[in-house]
Order: C-alpha cells, then sequence, then structure tokens
C-alpha cells in the first residue's frame, strides 16, 4: 500500500510540472497537420474513429466499468479541455486525469509517440472542429493557463 501511495504521489508531481511546462498548442502549419492526420489515423482512429466520431453509446459504461471512446469532434468532450490536459491524457492515459475509482481504457502513449507527434496529433484534432468550438476551446486553455 505504502509502494502505491509512493508511486501515485510521485505521478501527481511528475504531471504538476508537465502540466506547468506545457502551453498551449503552438498554431499548426501544414507540415504538423499532416504528421498529425498520420499519427491520428495509425494511432487514434481505431478507437475514436477515422472522422473522430468516437464509438457508438460513447456515454454509457461498458460492462467492465470503462466508457467506449468518445468522440472528438464537436459532439463530444474533448474541446472542453485545455491543451496541457489533453496533452497529458494522450501521454499518461486516461486514468492520468480521470477522478480516483473511474477506469479509463485510454491507453498511454509516452512510450510509442514522441511529444512532437502528440501535440501534431491533437493539433490535427483542433483543425477539424468549427470555428466557433475552436474560440470556445482556446478560451477554456487561456483561462486555465491563467490560474497556473
Amino acid at each position: 500500500m505504502a509502494a502505491w501511495l509512493i508511486a501515485v504521489a510521485a505521478g501527481v508531481v511528475a504531471g504538476w510540472s508537465l502540466l506547468v511546462r506545457e502551453r498551449s498548442l503552438p498554431p499548426a502549419d501544414p507540415q504538423t497537420l499532416a504528421d498529425g492526420a498520420r499519427v491520428y489515423g495509425a494511432a487514434c482512429a481505431s478507437c475514436h474513429g477515422r472522422n473522430l466520431e468516437g464509438q457508438p453509446n460513447w456515454q454509457r459504461s461498458l460492462p467492465e466499468g470503462g466508457l467506449p471512446a468518445p468522440p472528438h469532434d464537436e459532439s463530444g468532450h474533448t474541446w472542453h479541455h485545455p491543451d496541457a490536459i489533453l496533452f497529458r491524457i494522450t501521454k499518461f492515459g486516461g486514468a492520468a486525469e480521470a477522478p480516483p475509482g473511474f477506469k479509463s481504457d485510454m491507453p498511454a502513449f509516452a512510450g510509442s509517440l514522441s511529444d512532437h507527434e502528440i501535440r501534431a496529433a491533437l493539433a490535427y484534432i483542433k483543425s477539424r472542429w468549427p470555428a466557433a468550438i475552436q474560440a470556445r476551446q482556446a478560451e477554456i486553455d487561456r483561462r486555465f493557463r491563467e490560474t497556473r
């Protein structure tokens, strides 16, 4: 039990350090978006859908306790999160940001994607949102950064 608590505390400290360092995603140039489309297709589309549509009934719990993969388009909740949180969820997995007791099936990509690839995939996702959703997410991100 003590080892588990130490591991959790270490993860929280590491996560806080990442959130402090991580800023908004820079504006995406065409090469970053092309990289992001490639990464999304290879690492994300199998669960979140080729068109960011997510899995059916994504808001209903699975028998194992988790949820199906949510959409990353404007119908989902991805845009409700600041960039640093999206980066952290992608890099360290859904459990990195899930509330205690919540089971997340989102895997960590720290071992298989570089930080650039993660940022590119997120930039690609964001580029697919309507302008109004992009603006709302940018405001959420701005307010989050002001509190750090």
